[in-house]
């Protein structure tokens, strides 16, 4: 009997430890979603996050989301895709349903709280959305997930010079080295790249997962409903003087777990 008392004692009190763990860690994960805005437009600057856990493991998804893009100008009204695209990997605290788990297809919003299209307008708009999901199965493990994701912002300018100028900013995430030696994230800021292309009066926005075979597909990444087609994520935004020169900021973002004991 007392064996058994201590067996249930010790797994209520595991349970209970991860439970508070991943709450706690939630607010993490909000950090680091914060910290790459901060990290992403500046080459060089660099940030170690640490968290503490003993039952889950951080890890960064390649090549996770992909965004492509098209325009329409005054010349040409037909859709003409530009000539880049951007792949980036996402962050992910991962709890074994094992430890912690609420309920299968669980989604709670952390960041932002409201307007869930990865497209977002305002100087204050996320360039990354956070939020904890947990979908069963997967092939890539059964967790409860906490999850950051970049996304999008526009920036309306407004007219400089006679011409309006809308401008696009997107941090992407690459993997970096992983050697586990501590409980940490560094983030370091690698490149930054601009496009710009005049007389713009639409401009397409779309999502693609390329491990939608893994599980992360359009229903793991819960952007707003109604831009969902046909397993992508689609977002039409018209310039707002009707043609303008739109410019897009590509940060890069180089994502390294434990390099600091």
């Amino acid at each position: 009997m007392v064996l058994v008392a201590m067996a249930f004692t010790n797994n209520l009190l595991n349970a209970r430890l991860a439970e508070n763990e991943f709450t706690t860690n939630k607010q993490f994960m909000l950090t680091t979603g914060l910290q790459i805005d901060d990290i992403a437009w500046t080459i060089g600057r660099t940030q170690t996050l640490r968290y503490s856990t003993r039952f889950a493991q951080l890890k960064c998804e390649a090549v996770a989301v992909e965004y492509s893009f098209e325009i329409k100008t005054v010349e040409n009204s037909s859709w003409t895709p530009l000539d880049f695209t951007c792949t980036t990997s996402i962050i992910m605290f991962n709890m074994p349903i094992s430890n912690y788990h609420v309920s299968n297809e669980y989604v709670e919003r952390i960041f932002p709280s409201a307007n869930f299209s990865f497209v977002q307008n305002g100087t204050s708009a996320p360039v990354s959305h956070v939020y904890v999901i947990e979908k069963l199965p997967m092939t890539a493990g059964n967790y409860t997930r906490v999850v950051v994701v970049p996304t999008l912002r526009m920036l309306d300018a407004g007219e400089i010079g006679g011409v309006n100028y809308v401008k696009f900013f997107l941090p992407l995430l690459e993997n970096g080295e992983s050697p586990m030696l501590s409980q940490s994230v560094t983030l370091i800021g690698t490149a930054v790249t601009q496009y710009a292309y005049r007389n713009v009066t639409h401009v397409k926005f779309i999502a693609t997962f390329p491990q939608a075979s893994q599980g992360f597909d359009s229903d793991f990444f819960k952007f707003q409903e109604e831009d969902l087609q046909q397993g992508s994520y689609v977002r039409i935004v018209n310039m707002p003087a009707g043609n303008s020169v739109v410019e897009f900021y590509v940060g890069e973002v180089t994502v390294s777990l434990g390099l600091h004991v």
